[in-house]
């Protein structure tokens, strides 16, 4: 009877310790599942900040700028980016902070982007009014060449209309008889000199004073005879025959130049000019049989 109660008591103590212990196993397999949730969660919620960190280092290598001092700030938070980066996956920072900064960095990022984008208006608004400038200094050069090429055609236009001009040009052969008296010939062997007459016209632009003028005698080859009274080239180093100094007063004046031959001239044809300076302003052709 005894031994019977001691067996019941020792088997009730022993359900008690199973049930006991079921139960410890069951609480521990509930924490256990909880703890490896909360670890998936922490895991994927760690991949996900992960996954934020690198599009938002992306977005802050798309920044683009030619603004040094921003170049090294956007440098500088990349830097801060691939700290928190190693940090969260080494496990050795809270994910609450290193979403907040990455918030504060995402931020900063987004007043790059309208300050960039300031800038870039900014700078197609010069670009705009450099080639609005530079045009209308293109404009200006253009304008002012204009003025120069009517200025140099201006001075070129007084310059030619200062330039004496002659009519009635005509060119005899003289012959000089023994009394000193002159004759008209067309015959080469009788012609002492040439007298080549001419009128200079009214010129109110011309400046008035003693005008040099000279005398080109040339023969069919084209060489320019010397005269024997005259020196063989003027100023300008052009072969002259004859010289002669005019008195004018921009009105009309009546004149001739005499050529003397230094030799006896043949017969043939004689192109006649008069020059003033370097300028032709008339000619006339002389036949000596």
């Amino acid at each position: 009877m005894d031994s019977q109660r001691i067996l019941i008591g020792i088997s009730a103590v022993l359900a008690f310790l199973c049930l006991f212990l079921g139960l410890q196993l069951y609480q521990k397999g509930i924490t256990i599942k909880s703890i490896k949730g909360d670890n998936a969660t922490l895991t994927l919620e760690r991949n996900q900040v992960i996954f934020d960190l690198e599009k938002l280092r992306f977005s802050y290598d798309t920044l683009s700028t030619e603004n040094t001092l921003m170049l090294a700030e956007i440098a500088d938070q990349r830097g801060r980016i691939d700290r928190l980066m190693t940090r969260v996956k080494n496990g050795n920072w809270e994910l609450g902070k290193v979403k907040k900064e990455a918030e504060t960095l995402r931020s900063i990022m987004k007043g790059y982007v309208v300050t960039i984008d300031s800038l870039n208006q900014l700078n197609l608004a010069l670009i705009d009014e450099n080639d609005q400038m530079r045009a209308r200094v293109e404009a200006i050069q253009e304008r002012n060449a204009n003025l120069v090429e009517r200025q140099q055609n201006m001075e070129e236009i007084i310059v030619a209309g200062q330039t004496l001009q002659t009519a009635e040009v005509k060119a005899t052969g003289i012959r000089v008889l023994s009394n000193g008296r002159q004759r008209m010939t067309t015959r080469a062997a009788r012609t002492s000199m040439i007298k080549v007459c001419f009128t200079l016209l009214e010129n109110r632009i011309a400046e008035a004073g003693t005008k040099t003028l000279h005398l080109q005698v040339e023969n069919a080859n084209g060489a320019v005879l010397a005269g024997e009274q005259s020196a063989e080239f003027n100023s300008a180093g052009i072969p002259v025959s004859a010289t002669r100094e005019v008195d004018y007063n921009n009105d009309r004046v009546e004149a001739c130049i005499f050529y003397i031959p230094k030799t006896p001239l043949p017969a043939g044809d004689y192109l006649i000019a008069l020059l003033e300076g370097n300028e032709s302003i008339g000619s006339a052709q002389l036949i000596l049989n």
